[in-house]
């Protein structure tokens, strides 16, 4: 099960509504082994694309060094999908290499007659996608 507060919760949709038509995508960082999304990183769509995203290699290294120096690790992975439902397509099931991460999507879509968006989070370990439950706190 995911844990997350409103707050970051709001920030990760705000993005996800802000970058479309594109894809958005980033990362919410916390203490190593905690589990638990503290700090909000939302990172540029390098590909620039309704149907795609990708890090930019810089930027993902910067960050990497960043979560080193701080003892942070990568634990919520999120990006949107513009067009479709809030699930892992082959291709992110591909790129999933962070099996302790929570993989959250966001459809920007209308595609369940439920509102303008989907946000979901998803577990994928070698190629295993198993869909969690999210829990929305108003603080840890």
């Amino acid at each position: 099960m995911l844990t997350i507060t409103q707050d970051l919760y709001d920030r990760i949709v705000a993005h996800a509504r802000a970058d479309h038509p594109d894809e958005a995508c980033g990362v919410v960082a916390g203490p190593a082994g905690s589990d638990r999304p503290e700090r909000f990183v939302p990172m540029l769509n390098a590909a620039r694309s309704p149907t795609f995203y990708e890090f930019d290699s810089a930027d993902l290294l910067k960050l990497y060094r960043e979560l080193d120096d701080r003892d942070e690790e990568p634990v919520v992975i999120y990006h949107s999908h513009t067009a479709t439902e809030a699930y892992p397509s082959r291709t992110d099931i591909s790129y999933a290499n962070e099996p302790g991460a929570h993989y959250v999507l966001v459809s920007t879509a209308d595609t369940d007659g439920e509102g303008p968006f989907q946000f979901r989070s998803f577990r994928i370990v070698d190629g295993q996608v198993t869909e969690e439950d999210v829990t929305v706190v108003p603080a840890y």
